[in-house]
């Protein structure tokens, strides 16, 4: 494998998780008994720009289906986040009702809903139809295609140019990273500025977050290997801000560079923190592999104890993160007896590969348990907050990343 950045030869693996499933692949049950294709699930990394990255063994569009599973408004906490996002940065790049904004990767329109309310002008680029409908019935405007150096071509003969590209939490699920940032070269207006949020690598590995990897992700990303990223395509970062997202982000702001927003001190200062971490270093990423298989194996054994005791456990929230935990332990429903998911597009399905049942989170009320394992721990305290009547009743709620915790 070549990398995706600078096309030099992989030869340093940060973890190998062996064969999943496709973490979105949920199963009905007409097709429960029908076996799963299961890919390599291993992360390279590389030696010369520093990007994390994993082998594209099922293309976007086997892994970005018309009936995709994940709708973003389904979290009240993600949807708040998107609302204070939004302000801020209309206010910061003062947004009116003249600007255009385009966001890639816009699923069922969660964020652009807030830009619409503040009449200005958006347009949202969503490869799959399913939760691009639902945009659509919320009155913004959605164009179903995988976005790439054609898709901007073709927009920049019909639009205008935007003011805003935002692409959060998209980068990681592109695999012709030069070509997508290409194209948001080509699209972006001369002042304009793109908006990108992604996972922070560096608290991935020091938070033990291997269960953020899965089919879906083909990069992960430092601000070392981003600034190359976009320096190929003569674009540059001018600001980074640090965000709690998904276990720790960044929001990367990015402009032509010709243009003339001024580098921020932040983008330095976090650079040089990532240098000092050793994010540049190969030494920074060999104990992974090790720290994955000890919180693997602490979670199949609490399962075993647990039923060996007659205890009754269940897991909350049908999430891709949650299936990589699930999957790399080997635990199947005569662990964890079902996984409870607010997503109607869930409900009555089954979990990819350890085939668990996914219901409505109302089958609580009525069920007595001992634990309810919280699979995104990104959303715990959130959760916690929802769930605080189960532990009114005696059932403990407990995550296993970075390692285990009683909440």
């Amino acid at each position: 494998m070549k990398c995706r950045i600078c096309s030099t030869t992989l030869k340093s693996k940060l973890i190998d998780l062996g064969k999943h499933p496709l973490s979105n692949d949920y199963l009905t049950l007409d097709y429960l008994q029908i076996n799963q294709n299961k890919y390599p699930l291993v992360v390279w990394v590389c030696e010369s720009c520093w990007l994390v990255q994993a082998e594209e063994h099922a293309s976007r569009d086997i892994i970005f289906k018309d009936d995709y599973s994940y709708f973003s408004s389904t979290s009240k906490s993600w949807l708040e986040h998107c609302e204070k996002y939004t302000n801020k940065i209309v206010e910061r790049f003062n947004l009116n009702k003249s600007s255009f904004v385009i966001e890639v990767a816009s699923n069922d329109g969660y964020l652009l809903q807030y830009f619409q309310k503040k009449g200005i002008k958006c347009l949202g680029i969503e490869p799959t139809a399913n939760t691009a409908a639902v945009a659509r019935e919320r009155g913004i405007e959605t164009i179903v295609e995988f976005f790439g150096q054609e898709v901007a071509l073709k927009l920049l003969n019909q639009l205008e140019q935007p003011k805003l590209i935002i692409c959060n939490n998209v980068l990681a699920h592109v695999p012709s990273l030069i070509d997508f940032v290409k194209g948001l070269k080509t699209l972006l207006d001369d002042e304009g500025v793109i908006s990108v949020e992604v996972p922070s690598l560096s608290n991935l590995i020091s938070g033990k977050q291997f269960d953020t990897i899965y089919h879906e992700h083909f990069s992960y990303f430092s601000i070392i290997s981003l600034s190359k990223l976009f320096k190929i395509n003569e674009l540059r970062i001018f600001d980074v801000e640090e965000i709690k997202s998904h276990g720790g982000s960044y929001r990367v702001f990015v402009c032509h560079d010709s243009a003339s927003h001024k580098l921020s001190k932040n983008v330095k200062n976090v650079r040089d923190r990532e240098t000092h971490l050793g994010l540049n270093k190969i030494t920074f990423y060999k104990n992974f592999q090790y720290e994955a298989e000890k919180i693997k194996d602490q979670f199949k054994n609490f399962l075993i104890d647990a039923k060996n005791s007659k205890q009754k456990v269940a897991a909350y929230g049908a999430a891709a993160k949650g299936n990589t935990l699930i999957n790399f332990a080997d635990v199947g429903p005569d662990l964890i007896e079902f996984v409870c998911d607010a997503a109607p597009s869930k409900q009555g399905k089954f979990l990819p590969g350890s085939k668990i049942p996914i219901v409505s989170p109302e089958l609580l009320k009525d069920t007595e348990l001992d634990y309810l394992v919280i699979l995104p721990w990104n959303l715990a305290e959130e959760l916690k907050v929802q769930l605080s009547y189960l532990v009114k009743r005696g059932t403990k709620l407990v995550t296993f990343i970075p390692s285990f915790k009683v909440l």
